[in-house]
């Protein structure tokens, strides 16, 4: 599968994490590696697999795995150095482990030479810069209007200013939970809404990218907590039953929310309930 995906570096990305996600506590990945030490389909997935475990180990506990999962990319780079999946898996790794900026300029660096618009690298690059994360306040946000008014049209990247409003909502959310239900949200009054439907939606490619759902559920949440019902109804159908857990379980039950907006955009009540 990984062969036939060549320099999809999209599809390749998703597919890798797909399989990491089984292999963390496995050891088919293990083995490929090392049956197969010189293969960049092998080395690129053990890539995945040591990083998600150095994740799930934690900042202090990972390291060790953090070291090897590192070693890994690099040795899949060396094999295949077009190849931009180890080098997203090292922007997750700097995320959780948090070395100094000035080698996640130097990733940053070697993945816009390779596949400047790639959508999984410029996520892994915004949570970065989360505050929960290594950013100041502001950061996510001003960095991600930046790419955003740089990419060309048609290009999923419009949504990353979403994904930085949704995860501020959830430290809002979180720090405020007495009083926050009473505070109006971030996507009412949200010009961002328009700029992912003018620079992505209106002009998106006919095939869709790997995460669209993930994609296409931002623009959705966005539009119906806006009290946009009309103009999400095109967005349920792209959507189908893909629904996505993140952002609507950012405001409450997931599975409800999605339902309950989804029905609203083919018949809106009058009275709506957030």
């Amino acid at each position: 599968m990984l062969i036939a995906t060549g320099p999809d570096w999209d599809r390749r990305i998703f597919r890798l994490q797909v399989l990491a996600e089984a292999g963390a506590r496995l050891r088919f990945a293990d083995t490929w590696a090392e049956a197969e030490p010189h293969s960049p389909h092998a080395l690129s997935l053990l890539g995945n697999v040591q990083a998600l475990r150095a994740m799930i180990a934690g900042r202090v506990k990972g390291q060790t795995l953090m070291e090897e999962a590192w070693a890994t990319c690099c040795a899949a780079l060396d094999v295949w150095p077009q190849d931009v999946a180890p080098l997203v898996v090292m922007l997750a790794l700097l995320r959780t482990h948090a070395p100094d900026r000035s080698t996640l300029n130097h990733v940053w660096s070697e993945i816009k030479q390779r596949d400047p618009w790639n959508r999984e690298a410029h996520h892994e690059l915004v949570t970065y810069l989360f505050v929960r994360h290594h950013g100041e306040p502001g950061e996510a946000m001003w960095w991600a209007e930046e790419q955003v008014s740089m990419a060309p049209k048609g290009l999923p990247l419009a949504v990353l200013p979403l994904v930085v409003l949704a995860e501020a909502h959830r430290c809002r959310q979180t720090q405020n939970q007495d009083s926050y239900g009473l505070m109006i949200h971030p996507w009412v009054e949200c010009p961002q809404i328009d700029q992912v439907l003018e620079r992505w939606w209106r002009y998106r490619a006919p095939h869709p990218h790997a995460c669209f759902a993930d994609d296409a559920d931002y623009l959705a949440h966005a539009l119906s907590f806006a009290n946009r019902h009309h103009e999400a109804q095109e967005v349920f159908d792209a959507i189908g039953p893909y629904a996505t857990h993140v952002p609507w379980a950012y405001c409450g039950d997931a599975r409800r929310l999605f339902l309950r907006h989804r029905a609203w955009s083919y018949s809106p009540p009058r009275r709506r309930y957030r």
